[in-house]
This record gives structure tokens, C-alpha cells and sequence, in this order.
């Protein structure tokens, strides 16, 4: 049931001069419980109404008061509070929430319409570091989120395969690399001729030429750049997805920037035809001095191709591909001017699907250590930081002697699972610092302390044993779970699905990381509060449905994340 939906209904016979669904969005949820379960403001009616707010709530108060669904109603000030039948409240949610399992939350608003999410793509040839956990658990919790409201998403890795930074490496490989190292440790080697490259071409500024050329050929398809830049990608991809991997995602394109390749001519084309291609100093631009930014770079004097062509190439090729409802890239803050100049050209192409791309944008990840830099090979690697969380992890299990039947699984989905919720608790604009103590912690507002209130709920479950869980499938006496704890649970657990669509609509999985943290903390005090497995069977099997519920809503939250939902720890 939707309440708020419920309560305009109630309250429209009683309001002079506003419709229903002009009252619906001014209904309120109090901060503070003791103010009522849903509130509804009279300010806004003492100009229609010729009546003192306080008057007007009043008499509101009194009309609806009677109505089943409310165990109180009153007028305080401007305002009617309005206290909803806690066991009525109590069956509604509870027995939704066991029905519908894992789909409670789910929604079909995005019902035939696709969504693209690009997200991860690290560039080939160059370390997978912490700096890219940020796009990839991002990325991947948007994803899940448009899935779970049934959109038909699709996920694209969006390589960063091509461009003058392979002219350096090949240039580098030539000189000073060899075909044993990359075998053994593609990236790490990759990375010490990258990082020599730029050692020596201070020195002897003539390579960063030689480079260029090696590009210009590479792009032309010469055959021995091709093979070395092949074989690079090859072996790139192969550590990424060890990474993947452990982070349980996947892809359904890996289409990089080299795919589009043979797209740009004709994008390029395209622009001159239509007049937007302007020549400064043999390079061509597109002027977007009518928007107060600074020109949009197309192809450089010697004929290269930068990001914003073959980003332009890869939207018009994805629109043709996919007719996208909308197109989402998850991409640091670091390329707003990027996406502005990219996305006002596609405009100016006279595309209006333009305004159906969406830059993401999140801010950066820095170690206690300091700043990251790959062209000085001063990075840390995810791979590193994940195996030692799972470490970490296992350290903590054994000295806890922790309950579970697999200490290595349990240890890879607490550990993982805390670098994935940390990067998902802040707001994904704000920069942050990575701090090992506070993704470990299993106290407080972190991943480990979600997980293990989800290893209680389930714990208590298997206490209660599989008969008592079956009956409160079939029904319970909801009257025995109207306590103020129990209450404020199951108001949490009511609130999931606006959370989840909330969280759709502004791109930010945090909404749902902090809302199953309240969840956690409510049951906690529930459990707390109360005890559970009582003499008493009617009551117990009340309060296993409510224990049921929990577990329901927060598993499925963390698997929104991307997380997963241990059921013993």
C-alpha cells in the first residue's frame, strides 16, 4: 500500500481548493517519530481557506480522525500529525516483504526503455589502481539499480585502448622492454617502460616525436603496431578481469575507444558538412564560444583523433545500436569540461537525443600514503588493496573465532565487500581519503557491521527453526509487533523502494548504502529491545516474520551494491 497516496485520498474531501494530487507531494514525514508517522502542512491553505493555519489544521484533524487506518491524529500549530495503525502498518509491509523476497523493491517504471552505463574503463597497458575503484563499484551499483527498476541496462567497459599513449609504449616496449616480462607481468612491466619513457623523453624531448609517428601508424592499421598493440590489450584485459573477478562484475561490451576507430572519419565528415569544423593552426575545432566554453579540439595538426571524436563516434554508434532511453557515463569530476564540450557538439550536430547523455561524475580517492601518479609509477594497485582486505579479513575471523563453515569465502565477501561499501557511503562528488582502519571496522557505519547484522537476522532464523518460519509465511498476529523498535523497523523496511528509485534518479547508490545502515541499526535496537524466540508461539512467530523481513530487505540493499549477504559470520 501507498500510504502517502492513501492519506491524499483521505485528506482531499477535507481541503478547500487544492486537488488531490496537489496535496500529495505536501505530505511530510516527520524527523521526529514522536511528531507522527506522516504530517500534513496548513500554511499554504490560510490564503485559500481566509483561515489561520492552526485553525485549519485543527479542523482537518477532526474530520479525518475516525478513519481506520490511524491509531491517532492530531493538530499541532499549522500542523496534522497523523499516527498510522501500527498493526495494520505492521501486516501490510511485513507480509508484502516475505512474499515478494528478493523482488520487494523491484519496479517496472523502466518497462521497455534501455539505459547504457559506462563505467571502469581503465586504459590498457596501465595499472588497474584504486583510483578506478571509484567508477567501477559506482558504475556497477547504477547498473544494478536500473536493472532492479526494470530498465533493460546494459553495461559497457569503455576501454581506454587507443590514443598517443600507445605511440609512447610500443616506442618504449622497442626500446627497452621484452616479450618475457609482459608475459609474466604485463601491467607492472608495461608500467616501468611507461614510467622510463617519460624519465627519458625529458631528456631527449625528440621521443615524444617518434612516438606521435608510431601513432599516426598504428592508426593507419600498419600491421607490426597493430600486433604489439593487440597483444598488449590481450594481456591487459586478462589481469583486469581477475579484478572483475573478485568484484563479481561483468560486462556486456568491452568496446573501447579503439572500435570506434573506423567511425571517425565519417563523424568528422559529418561535422564539416554541416559547417561546425573551423581550422586553427591545421587542427580542426568546433567553436562553443555561444555556450562561454573554450573550443572542442577534433582532430590535431597531424590528423589524430582526441577522446571528444571517438566519444562522439561511440554515442551516435550506441544511439543507432541500443535507441537508448538514456546513456550514463560514470566518469570522474576531473572531465566535466570534457562532457560539457562533447555533449553541446552532439547538440550543435542536431542530435536531441544529446540531453539523453548523462555525465556521472565522482570525485577522487587518495591514499594516506599521498597522491597517485602513473606516468611516475607511483600507484597502488587494486588487485593489492582487495587481496589485502581479504587478508585483513581472515586475520580478524581467526582471532574472533568468527562462526561460519568457510573461513576463506566468508573472509573474500566481508573484505571485498568493506572496500565496495566505503567507496559507496560518501557521496559519490565528495574526494576522500582511503583509510584501512574505517573499511575494517566491524562497528559503526561500515560494510563488515551491515553484513553481520544480515548474519544475525539469519542466525536467529536458523534458532527459530523452519517450521516456526513457515507458519509466519502463512500469517501472523501483527498486533504483536507494534513496539515503538519493531515500529520504527518496519517503517524503515516500508521506505526501501522510494529509497531504491530515489537512488535511480540522482545516480547515487549512497542513497541506499546509508538507508541500509538505518536498517541495520533499527534492528539491532529491535533486537536489543526485545527478545525474539519467546515461549509465547503466536508472539515469536510475529517477531521471526519481522526477523525475516529484515533480512530480506537488507540483503537485497547490499546486493544493489553489489555486495553479498553472508549468512554466517
Amino acid at each position: 500500500m501507498n500510504y502517502r497516496e492513501k492519506i491524499a485520498d483521505i485528506l482531499a474531501p477535507h481541503i478547500e481548493g487544492l486537488e488531490r494530487d496537489e496535496i500529495l507531494p505536501m505530505i511530510e514525514v516527520p524527523a521526529d517519530s514522536s511528531k507522527g508517522d506522516y504530517a500534513f502542512p496548513c500554511f499554504k491553505l490560510a490564503k485559500i481557506m481566509r483561515k489561520a493555519p492552526p485553525m485549519i489544521a485543527k479542523g482537518i484533524a477532526e474530520a479525518i480522525e475516525g478513519e481506520k487506518m490511524f491509531q491517532k491524529v492530531e493538530s499541532v500549530n499549522a500542523y496534522v500529525n497523523m499516527f498510522v495503525s501500527k498493526a495494520e502498518f505492521a501486516d501490510n509491509v511485513v507480509k508484502e516483504v516475505i512474499e515478494k523476497d528478493e523482488d520487494f523493491g523491484r519496479s517496472d517504471i523502466g518497462a521497455g526503455r534501455t539505459v547504457i552505463v559506462e563505467y571502469s574503463s581503465p586504459n590498457i597497458a596501465k595499472p588497474f589502481h584504486i583510483g578506478h575503484i571509484r567508477s567501477t563499484v559506482i558504475g556497477n551499483s547504477i547498473y544494478k539499480i536500473y536493472d532492479f527498476l526494470g530498465y533493460d541496462t546494459i553495461r559497457i567497459n569503455h576501454l581506454g585502448d587507443y590514443g598517443t599513449q600507445f605511440g609512447k609504449m610500443i616506442c618504449a616496449y622497442r626500446k627497452w622492454g621484452n616479450k618475457e616480462d609482459v608475459i609474466r607481468e604485463p601491467i607492472k612491466s608495461l608500467l616501468s617502460y611507461y614510467t622510463k619513457f617519460h624519465e627519458e623523453a625529458e631528456k631527449d624531448p625528440s621521443l615524444e616525436d617518434e612516438a606521435r609517428a608510431i601513432f599516426v601508424r598504428l592508426e593507419n592499421g600498419e600491421p607490426e603496431e597493430v600486433e604489439l598493440w593487440q597483444w598488449f590489450r590481450d594481456e591487459s584485459l586478462r589481469e583486469f578481469n581477475r579484478v572483475y573477478d573478485m568484484l563479481g562484475i561483468t560486462f556486456d561490451s568491452y568496446n573501447g575507444e579503439s572500435f570506434y576507430s573506423d567511425k571517425m572519419p565519417a563523424v568528422v565528415q559529418e561535422l564539416k558538412d554541416k559547417g561546425l569544423l573551423v581550422e586553427d593552426n591545421g587542427a580542426q575545432i568546433v567553436k562553443l564560444d555561444q555556450f562561454d566554453l573554450p573550443p572542442a579540439l577534433i582532430t590535431k595538426s597531424d590528423g589524430s583523433t582526441l577522446y571528444i571524436t571517438r566519444d562522439i563516434a561511440a554515442a551516435i554508434y550506441r544511439k543507432n545500436t541500443y535507441d537508448f532511453y538514456k546513456n550514463i557515463y560514470v566518469v570522474a569530476s576531473q572531465q566535466n569540461l570534457h562532457f560539457q564540450q562533447w555533449k553541446k557538439v552532439i547538440g550543435l550536430m542536431g542530435y536531441d537525443w544529446a540531453d539523453d547523455c548523462v555525465h556521472v561524475p565522482f570525485g577522487l580517492v587518495s591514499m594516506e600514503e599521498g597522491t597517485m601518479s602513473t606516468r611516475q609509477g607511483r600507484v597502488i594497485f587494486l588487485e593489492d588493496v582487495l587481496n589485502r582486505a581479504v587478508e585483513q579479513t581472515r586475520k580478524i575471523i581467526m582471532e574472533k573465532n568468527v562462526n561460519t563453515e568457510n573461513v576463506d569465502e566468508t573472509a573474500r565477501e566481508v573484505g571485498i565487500g568493506a572496500v565496495i561499501f566505503n567507496e559507496l557511503s560518501n557521496y559519490r562528488i565528495k574526494d576522500y581519503v582511503f583509510s584501512w582502519d574505517k573499511v575494517l571496522n566491524f562497528e559503526g557505519e561500515t560494510g563488515p557491521y551491515v553484513q553481520y547484522t544480515h548474519a544475525r537476522a539469519c542466525s536467529i532464523l536458523r534458532n527459530a527453526g523452519e517450521a516456526v518460519m513457515a507458519s509466519a509465511k502463512e500469517g501472523f498476529d501483527a498486533s504483536r509487533i507494534t513496539s515503538d523498535s519493531a515500529h520504527a523497523l518496519i517503517k524503515l523496511i516500508y521506505e526501501m523502494p522510494e529509497v531504491i528509485a530515489e537512488a535511480g534518479e540522482k545516480y547515487e547508490p549512497s542513497i541506499v548504502t546509508r538507508h541500509i545502515v538505518d536498517i541495520a541499526q533499527a534492528f539491532n535496537k529491535f533486537y536489543h529491545d526485545e527478545h525474539i524466540l519467546v515461549d509465547d508461539e503466536t508472539e515469536k512467530t510475529a517477531k521471526v516474520a519481522l526477523v525475516m523481513a529484515a533480512r530480506n530487505v537488507i540483503r537485497n540493499g547490499l546486493d544493489l551494491l553489489g555486495m553479498k549477504a553472508p549468512e554466517k559470520m
